[in-house]
């Protein structure tokens, strides 16, 4: 079996870096890696010559099995791999179901990374939430670059500063991240999440919990948010403008699984807020939780600045791509025996993820 390792396109990623290589049986396994496709992540050629073979593009895909990336690959592209093989990489099939009608009508099978079950049994494979405590914590780093004022309280000759105050909207992997990693940095921080379950956690972190009640907590929705009325939207949203108001940064990392980003952050509430603020939108992509964000892109709005990006892992590449590795690592060896690809669709994680059927 032929297990084939692309350079990503508009990524620093890679799918598969060289020390988890070696954990397979190579027996059974020849890995064929496109020449580059870890060198913007630190792991260059050299590296993987030991474990895999170097090869171009197009021999990468014409040969393998089973093709491994972190974003789905071209259409155009899809014409070159052999009928039957299984491509593996976060396919967001919610958002993408023409791209997974077009690999079905190619012959191929999908699988997708994005829709492993989150439990507890699945925790090595769960690359959502390997990928969502990098973007946490790199978006306080980015919210402690842009902000004009210090994290930390300062007392120094020149006077005193005092400490910044950060706001984190939904509590999941990122957002806890981002709690813990702000007050290392000295900031006062406090967090709203629907589900009642993320206050212990919070405050175990050190930072207030912000308590809306009578919202819907469900303990089955995997880390992400559900859907509210509209009673509790609008007792949600004047708790969270008075909270922004006074706030240095907010981070918001709130999705709903399949649906657009509920909306925390309206146009009003940011016109509420200091100017200098920053907001680092980390669902900007699924919509936003700032009614104001743009996907990839810093929104100035009257002072407050809006950073819509949803892809911070790929800013720290070397150390993403090695929890990546090891996610993917776990997963395949639930889909190989003896060098076949075998698929249990009584396996829950698989058949969850298996999008098309050869």
């Amino acid at each position: 079996m032929i297990i084939g390792i692309l350079k990503e396109q508009a990524d620093n990623r890679v799918a598969l870096v060289p020390k988890t290589l070696k954990k397979f049986n190579v027996e059974y396994i020849e890995f064929r890696i496109e020449k580059g496709a870890g060198l913007l992540a630190s792991y260059p050629d050299e590296k993987y010559e030991k474990y895999a073979t170097v090869s171009d593009r197009e021999s990468v895909l014409k040969h393998s099995d089973i093709l491994v990336t972190i974003n789905p690959i071209s259409e155009k592209e899809l014409q070159l791999i052999k009928k039957g093989a299984l491509l593996v990489a976060i396919f967001s099939p919610f958002n993408n179901s023409e791209l997974i009608a077009q690999i079905k009508e190619a012959g191929l099978q999908a699988s997708s990374l994005d829709m492993i079950p989150r439990t507890t049994i699945a925790q090595t494979m769960d690359i959502l939430s390997s990928m969502a405590s990098i973007a946490g914590y790199r978006a306080v780093l980015l919210a402690a670059m842009e902000s004009p004022g210090f994290f930390p309280m300062m007392i120094t000759a020149a006077g005193s500063i005092k400490p910044s105050k950060v706001l984190v909207l939904g509590a999941g992997v990122a957002g806890l991240q981002a709690i813990a990693t702000a007050r290392r940095l000295g900031a006062i921080v406090e967090a709203f999440d629907v589900r009642a379950a993320a206050q212990e956690e919070v405050e175990s972190l050190g930072a207030k919990f912000v308590e809306v009640p009578g919202a819907i907590d469900k303990r089955d929705a995997g880390g992400y948010a559900v859907e509210q009325t509209a009673e509790f939207i609008e007792r949600q949203q004047q708790e969270v403008q008075k909270r922004a108001a006074s706030s240095d940064v907010v981070i918001t990392t709130a999705q709903i699984l399949g649906k657009k980003a509920p909306v925390l952050l309206t146009k009003e509430t940011v016109e509420k807020m200091k100017p200098g603020t920053i907001v680092i939108d980390l669902a900007a992509s699924s919509g936003g939780n700032c009614e104001l964000s743009e996907p990839g892109k810093t929104v100035n709005h009257k002072g407050v600045k809006i950073i819509g990006n949803s892809n911070l892992a790929s800013e720290m590449p070397r150390d993403a791509s090695f929890f990546y590795s090891n996610n993917v690592a776990s997963y395949l060896k639930l889909l190989i025996k003896d060098g076949q690809l075998h698929l249990d669709f009584n396996n829950e994680i698989i058949e969850k993820t298996i999008l098309t059927k050869s």
